[in-house]
């Protein structure tokens, strides 16, 4: 059975069960502040789990990506030394919102795994949790009582809380579970060895492939337990080990999985897999890895330095790095795996098949600059060799190696294999030191502490009016308090709201919720999962009364102004350069709009003009508003709305039209009634922002106004500088002529004067044992003059030692030269020297042994480096 067949055979085994086959929600999260990455199949129903939103269907099925990277669940360093860890692997599931529990889902899992897989039973062990006496947690025997219908008893191990115990993070839904684990081992082996001794000791061929959670908790913040409002089902298969199961195979990627990946890399490269180990474990990260890169991109992550960003960037140089040291990849190779993903997965994940080509250029825009980066990180593992070889040592400062980590993205693994090429070894104890004192910096940056909710009324549903209203009655749920460095905020619940949550790109709005005559600041609004959450500096008096709600109408006018620019935008952008233009982000305000999107070339300025002039047209035309919503997905797919990729849509969603024939999107931001409205855009800047993908920042309304008066302000101020000349174009271009022309004649005099001092530190040279040494205090123009002048005469003189305290228009530089073959024989170290004499400008520096320079705050202190420079020989 191959790969495709083993997931099609899962979802119709549950659909014929009664279970409704859902989408995959998106690999990144967006709206839950405790996750960065899908990292199980129920992150998307945790709502559900935790009572805050009642469930479409009581039973669902699906194939989840996921991604197991940071946090609690982080399998990134096992990946590729083993054969069955990944970063992002599918997580087949089904689930039960209060309807079966137990014995329905240990039933259905037996009869898929036996009769439809035709697993052999004799090889399956299955776990249950056996109690926990610190919580005071009983040994699961419902479940246990169950199993035995089906599983000899010796099969139904006990299992401790650390693997029958499911909890999705510190806090949140959890409960017992039951592993299924399967024996994949020869015959005459499990003849030696039972099975049960291995299960959950990492035994590579006893693996866990079905893991059955029973939700019935909610941990706390203080770890205490409370049941959840209802009891729910929710399972976890691999299905890369499922594949490994049913295949018969050893291996997770000797499965139809990776396989012709890897042969496809192995064939690139010139090795055999399975012949040698090192490159091996290179090809399994490579295949493993383009995995968790593609789909994040697919999802509308893009690598970058920061948060989600910087993880994805993280994975992607890791595989370039493996292909670079174990197969000799120098150049980009890991992009042309993306068309066989594709291929793949286009029946379950269309998504990437659907932007196949935005894919491979911007995973081949990240490897030229890891691999330029790598370039120049092995260009200072040279000096960092020869340094150390110059003071004979053989260790590399663990500060040393956390800077090319740091600053040249070298992995530490990586300096530690050229260092042992060189007969070094890597100071890892004081890498290991400044790594976590950058983490524990960030950590306290960062630093939050979420209270418990304490619940004021008993009302679970959540009731948004702010697309019909800006003011409404409510009372609140629920609040807690959330610690932070800067400051503590409450966040509050309401049963029934008017103001828009954060979300889809659009700022929260702001207001306030009056009780009795006394208000309370509404300063922001988020979502948290499918929950909108009001914060406030502090709490009403009293939190059981009834509040009148009201949203700030100014801000949110003006933000929904540039929300509905964006989409008039959106479609210019596609008709002016063409369909391949697609949403990658956007941010929009009261204040700007930002909008992001796919294209690799900048737009020009007759292009954006265009543009602009496209959307001030639409915006004259008032075009009024058409809005629907709880409309079936797959019935506004049909009507060519325009969805976002990464985006996570449900089974009805709201269409947003401003013309048929011109806009047509799902969204659930807040809009104008009509575009006239909006007044006109100008767009104020556009820019790259990752590979592929281009920026261009708005205004609208009155900040449109207020940037016109500006720039006109500015203009009028260029006039009268100019004693406002008729044609400012033309007098403008003859300044800057003029410039260019004075320009040149100041170098031509500064090369004339460089030149006369080139001459006098000639003749000022002094022979010292063999040695031509120049040592003199100089004023030179600029940073470059210096540069060419130390080398005309490193390229003059022979033995030349050359040291140079230097005026540099008002700041002190300090030059030190020093002939090749000094260097060489005597052991001279330009860079060495020059960090030596900084100190008497009170600077730093650094270079190479023939050539360094440093720069320093004290112009007094030259005369110390001449007088220092003297006795250096």
């Amino acid at each position: 059975m191959d790969s495709k067949s083993i997931r099609r055979a899962f979802l119709d085994f549950f659909r014929e069960k009664g279970h409704k086959a859902v989408q995959s929600a998106p690999i990144v999260v967006k709206d839950d502040p405790t996750l960065m990455f899908t990292n199980a199949g129920m992150n998307q129903f945790k709502d559900y789990f935790l009572g805050n939103k009642q469930a479409e269907a009581k039973r669902v099925a699906n194939s989840q990506k996921c991604l197991r990277v940071s946090g609690k669940h982080n399998d990134l360093e096992e990946v590729g030394i083993d054969t069955y860890h990944h970063t992002m692997f599918e997580m087949l599931g089904n689930w039960s919102f209060g309807d079966y529990f137990k014995k329905e889902a240990i039933a259905w899992a037996w009869e898929l795994l036996t009769e439809t897989y035709k697993l052999p039973k004799d090889r399956l062990y299955v776990t249950i949790f056996e109690g926990d006496t610190k919580e005071n947690l009983e040994r699961d025997q419902e479940a246990y009582n169950f199993w035995k219908e089906w599983v000899a008893e010796e099969r139904i191990l006990n299992g401790n809380k650390k693997d029958n115990f499911w909890e999705m993070g510190e806090t949140g839904p959890c409960g017992p579970c039951s592993e299924i684990h399967i024996d994949l081992r020869p015959e005459d082996e499990i003849a030696k060895t039972p099975g049960k001794d291995l299960v959950n000791e990492d035994h590579p061929l006893v693996v866990e492939i079905w893991n059955l959670v029973f939700m019935q908790y909610n941990r706390l913040l203080s770890g205490a337990l409370e049941p959840l409002p209802a009891q729910h089902v929710d399972t976890g298969m691999g299905f890369e080990r499922l594949a490994m199961a049913i295949q018969g195979k050893k291996s997770n990627y000797d499965t139809d999985v990776f396989q012709p990946m890897i042969q496809f890399i192995a064939k690139k490269s010139g090795v055999t897999y399975g012949e040698n180990d090192k490159t091996d474990i290179a090809l399994r990260v490579i295949v493993d890895h383009i995995r968790a890169i593609t789909f994040s991109i697919a999802d509308g992550q893009l690598p970058s330095n920061n948060k989600a960003g910087y993880v994805i960037r993280r994975i992607l140089r890791r595989a370039v790095r493996y292909g670079f040291t174990f197969l000799n990849f120098k150049e980009p190779f890991l992009h042309e795996l993306v068309p066989s993903l594709a291929e793949q997965f286009d029946e379950v994940f269309p998504e990437v098949k659907k932007q196949e080509e935005f894919i491979i250029k911007v995973v081949r825009e990240e490897e030229v600059a890891f691999l330029r980066t790598l370039e120049i990180g092995l260009r200072k593992m040279e000096q960092i060799k020869e340094e150390l070889r110059q003071k004979d040592e053989i260790t590399i400062d663990g500060k040393i190696a956390f800077e090319l980590y740091d600053t040249f993205g070298f992995p530490l693994d990586l300096t530690a294999l050229i260092a042992r090429e060189n007969g070094l070894v890597v100071d890892e104890a004081g890498f290991d030191k400044e790594m976590a004192e950058q983490k524990a910096r960030s950590r306290n940056a960062a630093a939050t502490e979420t209270g418990d909710w304490t619940f004021v009324n008993d009302e679970q549903d959540v009731e948004f009016v702010g697309y019909d209203m800006l003011e409404t009655e409510a009372k609140i749920i629920k609040y807690r308090e959330v610690k932070q460095k800067k400051g503590s905020v409450i966040q509050i619940v309401l049963d029934r709201t008017p103001f828009y949550a954060e979300s889809g790109g659009q700022a929260g709005d702001t207001g306030y919720i009056e009780f009795d005559g006394k208000k309370t600041s509404i300063i922001d609004t988020k979502k948290e999962n499918d929950l909108i959450v009001h914060f406030v500096k502090e709490l009403p008096a009293d939190v059981s009364g009834t509040f009148k709600c009201v949203v700030n109408a100014t801000k949110r006018r003006d933000t929904a102004n540039n929300h509905s620019a964006t989409h008039l935008l959106h479609s210019a952008l596609r008709s002016v350069l063409g369909d391949h233009v697609q949403q990658r982000g956007s941010f929009v305000s009261e204040k700007v709009l930002r909008f992001d999107f796919s294209h690799f070339s900048k737009v020009t300025d007759e292009e954006i003009a265009e543009v602009e002039s496209i959307v001030n047209g639409k915006i004259r035309e008032n075009i009024a508003l058409y809005e629907e919503r709880n409309v079936p997905i797959a019935t506004a797919q049909a009507m060519g709305a325009t969805a976002l990729f990464g985006e996570k849509y449900g089974e009805f969603v709201r269409v947003i039209t401003f013309d048929p024939n011109y806009s047509v999107e799902l969204c659930g931001g807040t809009h104008v009634l009509a575009t006239g409205q909006i007044g006109s855009i100008k767009i104020v800047s556009e820019s790259s922002v990752a590979a592929g993908v281009r920026r261009i920042e708005a205004v609208t309304g009155i900040e449109a106004e207020k940037f016109n008066v500006k720039q006109n302000a500015i203009l009028e101020e260029i006039k009268a500088l100019l004693k406002n000349p008729k044609d400012i174009v033309k007098a403008t271009q003859q300044l800057v002529e003029e410039k260019a022309k004075l320009s040149k004649e100041i170098e031509r005099m500064n090369l004339e004067k460089v030149g006369a001092l080139k001459q006098t530190l000639l003749n000022g040279i002094t022979d010292k044992d063999g040695v031509n040494q120049i040592i003199a205090k100089v004023a030179v123009p600029s940073a470059d003059a210096l540069k060419k002048l130390a080398f005309e005469i490193k390229n003059e003189v022979e033995n030349v030692f050359m040291v140079l305290a230097v005026d540099v228009a008002g700041k002190p530089q300090v030059a030190v030269v020093v002939a090749d073959n000094l260097v060489k024989d005597k052991g001279l170290n330009a860079g060495q020297i020059v960090r030596e004499l900084a100190k008497e400008i009170k600077g730093g520096g650094g270079g190479q042994p023939f050539f360094a320079t440093a720069g320093g705050k004290d112009l007094s202190g030259l005369d110390n480096v001449v007088a220092k420079a003297e006795g250096l020989l």
